[in-house]
Parts: structure tokens; C-alpha cells; sequence
């Protein structure tokens, strides 16, 4: 019977000895967040600039285009990071920004719509965080914030208590092939490395402090305590 091995904190996303971490770029730390697959993008059509309100999903089907309230409609990005739109069809926008998407969508509702204005939202935007250390569970964390950093997703999971804060490893894009980031916080110049804005499915890895010496106590403090005891006992005999 084969039995399940539980990992401990410090024996998982290990890097081997002169592993070559991912270097960062001029822009990696100013980069605005990017729609990626499996997003879930919260989109609202008006015309006029935004004066006027329209429903493409009623459009399509024949009825009454204009609403009294604005309701956004949510779409998912599919594998092939397209979205399947109403009037439009299929259309390609992962690796854009929100600002880009909702640029590049405005241009193309330009066919149907006098001066369309387009408001998207990621309302799923999430990164996997192990906050290391003993006591430490890993969590799935929500971004409320499109443009979330390093920081702010650190001190929103309760930042870094029990970790190393010169050994966080930041892992990005696809899973067979991913970028290994390596980031020290211990120093300012680490810190302007944290100011990066997460993107969708990054993985935080902080590593767990070494906890040898605190280990030996464990180990030892019986024999301590029995070797105390027996001072004592042999103090009061002598007296």
C-alpha cells in the first residue's frame, strides 16, 4: 500500500544550487496588470460616451438595446485567450491591459454604436501565497485591486512573520516552463523589486526560516530539566 508524504514548507518550489533566477526588467516594475486566461471580465457598453447605456447581449438578440440601470454583464477568457462577445464574436485580449482592452473593443463597436465607451473589470484576479514557516497556510488571495504589488498582496495575506524576508521567490506563467524571480526584501534595493504589479496566477513563495537551534532545544530540553531535577534532589539530601 502506497502512503501519501506530506511536504513540509521547506521542501517545496526548491531551486537547486547556481539555479539561474529570472532577471528583471526596467519595466517589470512599472508593468500595468494583463488579462490572462480564466479571467472573469465584469464589461459594460454606453454610447455617446457614456451617456447612454446599451445591453449588446439584447442587442444581439433583436430587442430593446438601451437599459434605465447600468448591469454589467461578466464573460470568462477562454484557453485560447479570446472572449466570446455579443455583436462582436470571438475577440483576442489576453496580454492586454484593461486599458488597452477597453481602447481596442471601443474602436471596434465604432461599426454599430456612435462613440461607444467600454468599462471593464477583472473580478477574479487572484495569486497563491506560502507564507513559510511552520505555522504558516498557504491561501489563495483575492485582488480586489487590478494593479496589486508585491507589497500590498504581502500585507494583505499578514506579511512575514515566520519567513525569510531575502528569500521570496516569485514564480510566473506557465507551470512547465515558469519565471523564477528572486527578491530580497532584507535590502532597499529588494524593495523597489517588491513595488511590481502581480499578475494573474503568480505564486509567492517565502522561505521558512532555519529553525535548527530551536529544534535542538526541543530535542535536549527533557534532559535538561531531568539533569535540574537531579541537582535538586541531591541538594536536599545534602542538607
Amino acid at each position: 500500500m502506497s502512503s501519501c508524504k506530506i511536504l513540509s514548507p521547506s521542501q517545496m518550489l526548491r531551486t537547486g544550487p547556481g539555479y539561474k533566477y529570472a532577471e528583471f526588467t526596467a519595466s517589470d516594475s512599472v508593468q500595468e496588470y494583463k488579462i490572462a486566461v480564466n479571467d472573469e471580465i465584469s464589461f459594460k457598453l454606453s454610447t455617446n460616451n457614456g451617456e447612454k447605456i446599451i445591453d449588446p447581449v439584447a442587442n444581439a438578440n433583436g430587442s430593446s438595446a438601451s437599459l434605465n440601470s447600468g448591469a454589467n454583464v461578466t464573460f470568462t477568457i477562454d484557453y485560447d485567450g479570446t472572449i466570446r462577445l455579443p455583436v462582436l464574436g470571438r475577440i483576442k485580449l489576453s496580454g492586454l491591459t484593461i486599458r488597452q482592452a477597453e481602447e481596442y473593443l471601443e474602436e471596434s463597436y465604432k461599426k454599430y454604436y456612435n462613440d461607444p465607451f467600454v468599462q471593464l473589470k477583472v473580478t477574479n484576479n487572484r495569486v497563491i501565497i506560502f507564507p513559510g514557516g511552520a505555522g504558516g497556510t498557504a491561501n489563495v488571495l483575492i485582488l480586489k485591486n487590478t494593479n496589486t504589488t508585491l507589497f500590498e498582496a504581502l500585507a494583505s495575506s499578514g506579511g512575514i512573520t515566520d519567513g525569510k524576508a531575502s528569500k521570496i521567490k516569485l514564480i510566473r506563467g506557465d507551470l512547465k516552463n515558469p519565471k523564477v524571480y528572486l527578491i530580497d526584501l532584507s535590502t532597499l534595493e529588494g524593495m523597489k523589486k517588491a513595488n511590481l504589479v502581480l499578475q494573474a496566477n503568480d505564486i509567492i513563495y517565502i522561505e521558512p526560516r532555519n529553525k535548527i537551534p530551536e529544534k535542538l532545544m526541543a530535542v535536549i530540553a527533557p534532559y535538561i530539566s531531568l539533569v535540574s531535577f537531579i541537582l535538586l534532589i541531591s541538594q536536599i539530601v545534602k542538607k
